[in-house]
């Protein structure tokens, strides 16, 4: 059994016990998490398409991790100009494990 799940403006293909890393969720280590927004499920070979959304199905996440990706630079430079910038970025992220998936 897997599901389609929507989080962060992206979609992660979840199955239970799967850990995934999603866009920043509020919560501390340990919290348990239900998402709502399951755009597809298949158990058993029968496949439900939401439209957008599939009515009643919810995923239940574990928090087991809140942390920020390795450091992105970000250089700028204009010729001849004496223009240098040098900016830094770390996204933080979620972890989550995957407990239950409902429909």
């Amino acid at each position: 059994m897997y599901a389609i799940i929507k989080t962060g403006g992206k979609q992660y293909q979840v199955a239970t016990g799967d850990q995934v890393r999603v866009e920043k969720l509020p919560g501390n280590v340990g919290d348990t998490v239900e998402l709502d927004d399951v755009l597809l499920v298949v158990e058993n070979g029968n496949t439900v398409v939401g439209k957008p959304i599939v009515d009643g199905a919810k995923v239940k996440a574990t928090i087991s991790e809140q942390g920020k990706h390795r450091k992105i630079n970000v250089f700028k430079k204009k010729k001849r100009k004496g223009y240098r910038l040098m900016k830094g970025h770390r996204q933080p992220y979620t972890s989550l494990k995957i407990d239950e998936i409902t429909i």
